[in-house]
């Protein structure tokens, strides 16, 4: 017998598996294009760190004060978020950003494109494109979450988006740098014109599908309201909210990992002799281990109560960086960098399937990308203390994968304060009292 049998669920929304499908395959569809088209990480963003460094010839400290400054959106996603919540561009909900935001992210890549190449032009750039591309992860976002809620797929669309938002990660840590050398030798306004306008092509296929309506989607979500109330008000209600305070403070925790990026890469290059190529193939084999357990997420998902698969894939993950303790070569490592994408893939899937169900009604878009801001602000700070100590204690790493396995261990207790009533229950079967059982009634509206 599997949790899906769980006293007291509610009943299974009412969509057939062929709907269920579509939906899948439309968010899915939505992430592939989106995620690529980001001017913060991907496709754009690794030839543009070669085209500083190489062809602009900036020292790393500018560098990394350029994505310092053309990041500083991502502080404040949240407040991205909270605007989808409150607007409706179009009286078309999320197709309605689709539609502009994809327009003017293109809209700014081009613009960028024609104008003289410089330090300043690439900034503001990336910045503005920055900006209005969060607006369309917002969209998908907040579609995501609500539709993980009203049809109890959370779990599903967590292994899903994890699965498809990683493919364009990895293709751009394969071809980044090679499209970098393609573009060594060609003058350098042509380099920037070029990757502008890449961006440019995918945020217009963005605007071109938020076009489209497919019904087996949008017949099977309405947005939900209660009664209208001040944007004052609304954040007092996502404060006074309870459950994400737990499983944002997961988030928090599994993403801090202090020492995992930049000491990591120094142990890897300094003590293990790594050149910088394989640093780059490390990162692809460690992201690419994660996929197998994304997939297994998904399909435990509709099986067992993501309680169970919370303490599971949690107590799997924690010795994640152990492996690193033990590898005396750089081809010994990347085999213990695709055991350690095996062992935190089904975590990952888990938490932001946690942070789905725990999004309050109405605001969901506001919540993921809180989850958004934490994710880049937490891996900075986790990366400032893992390189403090990696520096204090001799540049050895052994003291980092004991830092990082006591922050992940704390995740088990962690998980003991989220409302248990949210995590009872398998995919395709509802909380009893649905996932807002405490908020009282809303108004159902066509999305």
């Amino acid at each position: 017998m599997t949790d899906a049998t769980a006293a007291g669920a509610g009943p299974a929304p009412a969509i057939d598996a062929a709907a269920r499908r579509r939906i899948l395959l439309y968010l899915c569809g939505l992430i592939f294009i989106i995620s690529p088209a980001a001017p913060y990480h991907g496709l754009i963003a690794i030839p543009v760190s070669f085209f500083l460094k190489n062809r602009l010839h900036l020292p790393a400290s500018q560098v990394a004060l350029f994505r310092l400054m053309t990041g500083a959106p991502l502080y404040v996603a949240f407040l991205f978020g909270f605007v989808r919540d409150s607007w409706s561009p179009f009286g078309r909900r999320d197709r309605g950003y689709f539609m502009l935001f994809g327009g003017l992210t293109a809209l700014v890549y081009v613009v960028f494109a024609l104008l003289p190449v410089s330090y300043v032009s690439l900034l503001a750039g990336i910045a503005l494109a920055t900006c209005s591309y969060l607006f369309l992860s917002s969209a998908w976002s907040g579609l995501t979450s609500t539709i993980g809620q009203q049809q109890a797929m959370s779990g599903q669309l967590a292994a899903a988006y994890n699965i498809v938002a990683s493919l364009p990660g990895l293709a751009a840590l394969a071809l980044g740098g090679a499209l970098s050398d393609r573009l060594e030798g060609v003058r350098a306004g042509e380099v920037a014109r070029t990757l502008f306008l890449i961006g440019a092509v995918l945020a217009a296929i963005i605007a071109v599908v938020g076009a489209w309506r497919p019904r087996a989607v949008y017949d099977n979500v309405h947005a939900e309201h209660g009664p209208r109330a001040h944007p004052i008000a609304d954040i007092k209600r996502l404060a006074r909210h309870w459950p994400i305070y737990p499983a944002l403070f997961i988030w928090f925790l599994w993403n801090f990992a202090p020492g995992g990026s930049t000491p990591l890469q120094y142990y890897l290059q300094d003590t293990l002799h790594a050149k910088d190529s394989d640093w780059g193939l490390w990162n692809m084999v460690f992201g690419a281990g994660f996929i197998p357990t994304f997939a297994l997420f998904g399909l435990l998902a509709r099986r067992y109560s993501l309680r169970r698969l919370l303490w599971w894939s949690t107590l799997f993950a924690v010795p994640q960086y152990i492996p690193l303790l033990f590898v005396p070569t750089v081809n010994a490592a990347l085999f213990a960098g695709a055991a350690m994408g095996l062992m935190g893939g089904a975590a990952s899937a888990a938490y932001i399937a946690l942070i789905i169900r725990s999004c309050p009604r109405g605001l969901q878009g506001t919540t993921l990308m809180a989850s958004t801001a934490m994710y880049w602000i937490v891996s900075n700070f986790g990366d400032l203390l893992g390189t403090w100590l990696y520096d204090r204690f001799g540049h050895t790493f052994t003291v980092c994968v004991v830092a990082i396995t006591i922050v992940y261990a704390l995740i088990l207790p962690a998980l003991l304060l989220v409302p248990r009533r949210l995590i009872e229950t398998p995919d395709g079967v509802a909380p009893k009292g649905g996932f807002h059982a405490d908020e009282g009634a809303a108004e159902a509206v066509p999305a």
